[in-house]
């Protein structure tokens, strides 16, 4: 039994290895399409990218034809490359470069060597094609922007990368991706599915037709569309009253948390990233470190919040029942709390309701002091404090369906533990965070998404902004409710507080007749700190508001950077946006035309010249600047820290 077992089993395996190689070598084919095989060409078929529309329809985001010329290195014979490279307006020294490039990627599978050709080039080199030995022409499709705005929303599109090609292997070099915005986002719905040919070619590298009559060709799918929950015309409208100023607006639809509008200033025309041009004109956008187009401020930068967030205060004191609507506090042009807050009320005596439409800084104070007070331990009164702020989504990001964003900040026990070595904490150490001036740091988008929750009397909607996606569901998460610590008894009062800030309040000289909006106006300090000297700069101008009052259609958080008081620049621009999305008319036609024709780059140019000072001071110099609301940081690196 022994002797035969031995070599029954070297036979056995010896049939089964013959087997399998002969079904490799013989019957299965998938080796050769996979193989770098002389005899077999693959050209692959690029689907159109899904379009892109706006939530009433209209096109946004459409596709042009373009061309790629493509080179095989190992291919290329005896060619005149002085009458190539003057077809194409290069240098004989970018050929050689664009030929390494592509043969350290392979020598022997194609990668585009000039890309985004249009008809005219085209159409030149086509005509010379056969004289080329190893060059191919490739159609594609770019992008054909039907707006001049919304690239922050957009995104756009570049050839992929080589950390991208170890990553993925769907890509291969040249081939396109979507970059920031829904493009990044949403790629793989957008990109479709690319079409596989196999073509068969002779000894003379001819080709002679399809290989086994097509039998492994594949169709190319087409992108699927998007329909963005972005409404046109209160995109075109932000955009407009952002000219000349430096900021953000985010709209949502309380009843689905569908972003309206995220406006970005200043940005830039997406058509910029198309073409030929497309590199030289990102890196001059990325180059520059001051305005920073590329920086969406809607959702990453991160400001404090300002007197808004006494709408927050207020709530939290009513939860924990350290103040009801008839609470009182004295006003004496502000308070003292171990150091004077001080406030523009004058002589006052208020309540809930006068409190907010004044936004008093001793009533919100002392309801903050109440709050951290509470309890003995002082670090289970920050962290329960901190609970009901992140109730409402600050302090974390949102979940929205955008590849970037800011968490912003809400203090814990911990942070405080290790910033007074575990020393009780006081109330008036940290007082300022009662009216939004201490280290809280909210984004456009979160302050957006608080008012939006106040308009629901206490839950959201994780805001996003793609509405549909065609024949695919969108994410559970976007249709499910968040609800917050506070109980919706409390929401009532504090609303009628924020209606009266437009009739009787800081808004009052901005309302609209006929519209019930409740809004709160904030102001957040800045400074900049350069070689050891404190600049005062003018502040960052807030506004947050929904509307209507009853059943809110619109909550919307605007921050116009270095402009003052949040009534002079944030007030009337969100005014001038809810009525332009209610009514689709404006009535008051004198804010819309000061906030159009109005410009803030004077003050802009001050900050420059700081900066420009920083930049040709000595290094040591330049390392002593500590704090800035103005994130001057490369736009790239906040975006993969985000």
């Amino acid at each position: 039994m022994r002797k035969t077992l031995l070599p029954a089993v070297i036979i056995v395996t010896s049939i089964i290895l013959i087997a399998r190689i002969f079904y490799l070598q013989v019957i299965d084919e998938t080796l050769k399409l996979k193989s770098e095989n002389n005899a077999i060409k693959k050209v692959f078929d690029f689907p159109e990218r899904g379009y892109i529309y706006d939530r009433n329809g209209k096109l946004l985001v459409a596709n042009q034809p373009s061309y790629d010329i493509m080179v095989v290195p190992r291919e290329i014979k005896d060619i005149d490359t002085t009458e190539f490279c003057s077809l194409l307006h290069i240098t004989k020294a970018e050929f050689i470069k664009k030929i390494e490039k592509a043969r350290v990627y392979s020598p022997m599978l194609p990668s585009v060597f000039l890309s985004q050709l249009n008809k005219a080039e085209y159409a030149a080199f086509q005509e010379k094609e056969r004289k080329f030995e190893g060059f191919y022409t490739q159609k594609r499709s770019l992008r054909d922007y039907q707006v001049n705005f919304g690239a922050n929303i957009f995104g756009f599109i570049r050839q992929v990368d080589e950390s991208i090609l170890k990553k993925n292997k769907y890509y291969n070099s040249g081939d396109l991706i979507g970059k920031q915005g829904v493009e990044q986002q949403y790629e793989e719905a957008l990109r479709g599915i690319k079409g596989v040919k196999y073509l068969l070619r002779d000894k003379h590298n001819k080709i002679i037709g399809p290989y086994k009559n097509g039998e492994f060709d594949t169709i190319a799918q087409q992108g699927k569309d998007l329909t963005l929950t972005i409404d046109y015309e209160l995109q075109k409208y932000g955009t407009e009253l952002m000219v000349n100023k430096r900021g953000g607006i985010v709209a949502i639809e309380p009843k689905t948390g569908e972003i309206l509008a995220l406006v970005s200033a200043p940005t830039y025309d997406p058509a910029l990233l198309v073409g030929r041009q497309r590199s030289k004109n990102y890196t001059a956008l990325y180059n520059d470190s001051i305005a920073k187009p590329l920086y969406d401020r809607g959702l990453q930068a991160a400001y404090p919040p300002g007197s808004p967030f006494k709408i927050i205060t207020g709530l939290i004191g009513l939860q924990e029942e350290v103040i009801d609507e008839q609470s009182t506090f004295y006003c004496n042009h502000g308070a003292n709390f171990g150091r004077f807050m001080g406030c523009h009320c004058g002589l006052h005596t208020l309540q809930l309701n006068n409190g907010i439409y004044k936004s008093c800084n001793s009533y919100f104070g002392n309801t903050y002091k109440r709050t951290i007070e509470k309890y003995k331990d002082s670090y289970y009164s920050v962290d329960n404090w901190a609970n009901h702020v992140k109730s409402f989504g600050l302090g974390q990001f949102l979940g929205t369906d955008m590849p970037i964003g800011s968490k912003g900040l809400v203090p814990s026990s911990k942070m405080y533990k290790k910033w007074y070595n575990g020393a009780k904490i006081r109330s008036s150490y940290i007082i300022s965070n009662a009216i939004g001036q201490g280290e809280v740091l909210t984004s456009p988008i979160q302050l957006a998404n608080m008012m939006a929750t106040v308009a629901n009397r206490g839950y959201y909607f994780t805001p996003h902004i793609v509405k549909n996606i065609k024949d695919q569901k969108l994410d559970k998460k976007f249709v499910t409710k968040h609800y917050t610590t506070i109980d919706k008894q409390y929401y009532e009062p504090v609303i009628q507080g924020l209606e009266d800030v437009y009739n009787y309040g800081t808004a009052a000289g901005f309302r609209v007749e006929g519209m019930k909006i409740c809004g709160k106006t904030g102001t957040a300090e800045n400074k900049i700190r350069v070689a050891g000297k404190t600049y005062q700069l003018k502040d960052h101008s807030i506004f947050v508001a929904f509307a209507p009052r009853d059943n809110p259609k619109i909550a919307l958080a605007v921050f116009i950077e270095n402009s003052g008081y949040g009534a002079t620049w944030a007030g009337p621009i969100a005014t001038l946006m809810l009525e332009k999305y209610i009514n689709g008319t404006i009535s008051r036609k004198d804010l819309e035309t000061r906030m159009l024709n109005g410009s803030l780059e004077a003050e802009y140019q001050k900050i420059e010249n700081i900066i420009f000072q920083r930049r040709t001071e000595p290094t040591k110099v330049r390392d002593s600047i500590e704090k800035t609301n103005i994130e001057i940081g490369e736009a790239k690196k906040e975006e993969e820290q985000a």
